[in-house]
């Protein structure tokens, strides 16, 4: 039986074990893919932790999944051999990539065809694997968001997740105001093209922002309550905060503070394979790249660790190559 290497969670809690285990053969309306590449989420610690009902160990993690496809399975029509696609969070058939079915920690792995999304050839995997999840989340984010080209939106955080926001925002045509702690993230987030950067450590970016007109809307993307509070209390009247990551942490906002201009505040996250692909496209069309860093495999555990650390500047990738 060929073998493949994969690196899985053997046990809730458990650390990510590389491991050789059989190559996947495709079900009915599934394909199988050659994994190139797979970006490293704080979505595992959903696997890990086992915060699903249908949690079932061992499980390989990893829904950001670039790859081609390398063998059809019955009733599969539309799909081809060889051909690039992607994987994110939302697997297809209702399943959850990397959490009720195996992901792309591996050098194989199999998906159901409405959850595959395509993916151009001039596209690298490794540049391409972030867009899956981390640029789907914020891309349509703002998409769907009440703001309109001209209009001033905030991007609290300069992370994984912010730096994208950011870039998508500048080319969609907002005024950006990027807000983090300290300045050591201001040349970059102006690079990335925000026109104004609030030092949170130094400023009430509330305070900032309505100085500025207010925030037309802001995305949260540091899983942090307080800063939270903060861009709500920078929104312009009719604005809404969008939380795109968040720990279990109470958000201390009142109703009655939510009437008092109308603003509104919403969560958000990757939505389905379409998504991906409109991120990738509009990605394409405006040059925006994510900034990573690659690991090999077996390397797993470290590129983890260093992202939940917030060691990565600013997406670990895993390369199959």
């Amino acid at each position: 039986m060929a073998t493949m290497r994969a690196v899985q969670i053997a046990q809730r809690g458990g650390p990510l074990q590389l491991v050789e285990l059989p190559i996947p053969e495709p079900g009915p309306e599934q394909v199988r893919i050659r994994v190139e590449a797979c970006g490293v989420c704080h979505g595992e610690m959903v696997a890990i932790e086992g915060h699903h009902p249908h949690m079932v160990y061992p499980r390989v993690p990893g829904h950001e999944v670039i790859g081609v496809i390398d063998k059809l399975g019955d009733g599969v029509a539309g799909w081809n051999v060889g051909e690039r696609v992607g994987v994110g969070w939302m697997g297809g058939h209702g399943e959850v990539t990397g959490l009720t079915q195996d992901g792309g920690y591996a050098e194989y792995m199999v998906a159901y065809i409405d959850g595959l999304a395509r993916v151009p050839d001039g596209l690298e995997a490794k540049a391409a694997a972030p867009l899956m999840c981390a640029g789907n989340t914020v891309f349509t984010a703002l998409r769907s968001s009440m703001a309109r080209p001209g209009d001033l939106v905030a991007i609290g955080g300069i992370g994984g997740l912010g730096h994208l926001a950011v870039q998508y925002a500048r080319k969609a045509g907002y005024r950006v105001a990027a807000v983090s702690r300290g300045r050591d993230k201001e040349e970059l987030a102006k690079s990335l093209g925000a026109d104004v950067y609030i030092d949170a450590k130094a400023d009430d970016p509330g305070a900032v922002l309505r100085e500025l007109g207010g925030a037309r809307a802001a995305l949260a993307t540091a899983p942090n309550a307080a800063s939270i509070r903060q861009l709500f209390e920078g929104l312009a009247p009719g604005g809404e905060l969008i939380i795109v990551a968040g720990s279990g942490e109470p958000i201390d906002i009142s109703a009655a503070e939510m009437l008092g201009g109308k603003r509104a505040m919403r969560g958000w996250t990757a939505g389905p394979a379409a998504d991906s692909e409109a991120t990738i496209r509009f990605s394409l069309l405006t040059n925006v790249v994510p900034m990573i860093e690659t690991f090999p495999l077996e390397r797993a555990q470290e590129a983890l660790d260093k992202m939940l650390n917030a060691d990565v500047r600013f997406r670990a990738v895993l390369s199959m190559a």
